[in-house]
Parts: C-alpha cells; sequence; structure tokens
C-alpha cells in the first residue's frame, strides 16, 4: 500500500509547484516523507529511497548522494 501512496503523492507533486518546491527544498526523504505526511500520504523516507530512478508521470525519483560534515 504504501508504494500507491508514494505514487498518489509524486503524482500529485507534478500538479502542484508549491509542493514540488517543498519537496526539492528538503534535505532528506525522511523529511520528504514527512511532507507527505502532513498532506495525508503513508509512506516513509526509506520507501522513498529504494523508488529511486523510477519515474511516475514527468517526476523521476533520484537519490542524492550529499558528503557528510567532517570536524
Amino acid at each position: 500500500m504504501p508504494l500507491d501512496q508514494l505514487k498518489a503523492f509524486l503524482a500529485r507533486m507534478q500538479e502542484e509547484p508549491t509542493l514540488r518546491t517543498s519537496v526539492l527544498a528538503a534535505a532528506t526523504a525522511d523529511d520528504v516523507a514527512q511532507i507527505g505526511v502532513s498532506l495525508g500520504y503513508e509512506f516513509s523516507g526509506d520507501e522513498l529511497l529504494r523508488f529511486s530512478g523510477q519515474k511516475v508521470g514527468r517526476v523521476t525519483v533520484t537519490k542524492q548522494d550529499l558528503p557528510g560534515e567532517y570536524n
């Protein structure tokens, strides 16, 4: 079921520029999942990461590898 929720969220994201901007500004997959939860969708950051490389409509999920901070 979470995969259907994720696909529905991504479909909505392609139709709503404000949502797309929020998702693109999110720092982590968990942050994106929290945006989805706030809109009534149920999926986790892990499920989003496992969906990397797949496409829903005009949205392609891409995992970003950001270097960590080292002190």
